[in-house]
């Protein structure tokens, strides 16, 4: 594994994911036919959250928080190192267990309803996640992210159904509308904030960061389908995201049942028939 590369993911990645918030919610603004904030605005809100008096419903709440964030840039310079991808996701998974029990601590009901959301999150993408790296081992014949960026060729052309699934899952990843069911991407969506509904002060700012942390992990998982061509890579992570906006806003919130039935339906005939040709094929 490559140390430089974690270190500089554990810098960078705050500063990059949380521009890439700004510039978020300023498409998201035009979309809508407002201005909208500026570009940084994401900075100066978890800057006020870091100033402020801290204030907790319960002490556990502190250290699950603390630990989902650490287990998130921990998942995330794993991957950007060249480490082990399967270690990259159980690593993400124990993060956002950790939420859940972060919002369980709390006593609120709708913190409750967050939490069990959440966990309906991890059961609709998960197994999409683990069959994507399935589907990376079996077209590179390695776990190793840095084999697996490091192959000549194209994995688009040879993982389509996995691509389109990841694709699919990034959604309620992102915490985007139609599957944005534990806690919405935008706070002007929500009166009640789901699982981060009793967080405030310098815990919720820490979910923010912890939210940058994984939407550049994202990114870089999908930058694998096209790293035979870091041009072409920055291109497609750039119109994938924009393509994520669009949806955002051109959706409404669908019911928790109908989210979890669509994902498995979607995602995992996409998968299986992709791993089938790939298995007795050769992807041809």
């Amino acid at each position: 594994m490559n140390v430089l590369y974690a270190i500089a993911f554990l810098v960078l990645a705050p500063l990059l994911g949380g521009l890439i918030a700004g510039i978020d919610r300023k498409l998201t603004a035009r979309m809508q036919g407002r201005v909208g904030p500026p570009v940084l605005q994401p900075f100066y809100d978890v800057g006020k959250l870091l100033e402020k008096e801290h204030a907790i419903v319960a002490i556990s709440q502190n250290f699950f928080v603390l630990a989902y964030l650490v287990f998130i840039a921990f998942s995330g310079a794993i991957f950007f190192a060249g480490g082990d991808l399967l270690l990259v996701v159980f690593a993400l998974t124990l993060a956002h267990v950790l939420l859940v029990l972060g919002a369980f601590a709390a006593t609120s009901p709708y913190s409750f309803i967050g939490a069990e959301r959440e966990l309906i999150q991890l059961m609709a993408y998960e197994p999409m996640v683990v069959l994507a790296a399935a589907g990376f081992y079996i077209a590179t014949g390695s776990f190793s992210v840095s084999e697996i960026a490091a192959f000549p060729r194209p994995l688009i052309v040879l993982l389509p159904g996995i691509f389109v699934g990841l694709f699919y899952v990034l959604t309620m990843k992102l915490r985007k509308s139609p599957f944005d069911i534990a806690t919405s991407h935008h706070a002007h969506q929500e009166i009640v904030k789901g699982v981060t509904t009793e967080f405030s002060g310098s815990t919720l700012g820490m979910v923010e960061v912890a939210h940058w942390y994984e939407t550049v992990f994202l990114l870089g998982l999908f930058w694998l389908f096209f790293a035979w061509s870091p041009v072409i890579a920055v291109i497609a992570v750039a119109i994938l995201y924009l393509a994520e906006i669009f949806i955002d806003n051109a959706t409404a919130r669908v019911k928790w049942g109908f989210a979890l039935r669509s994902i498995w339906a979607v995602t995992l005939v996409l998968s299986a028939l992709n791993l089938f040709a790939l298995q007795f094929f050769g992807g041809l």
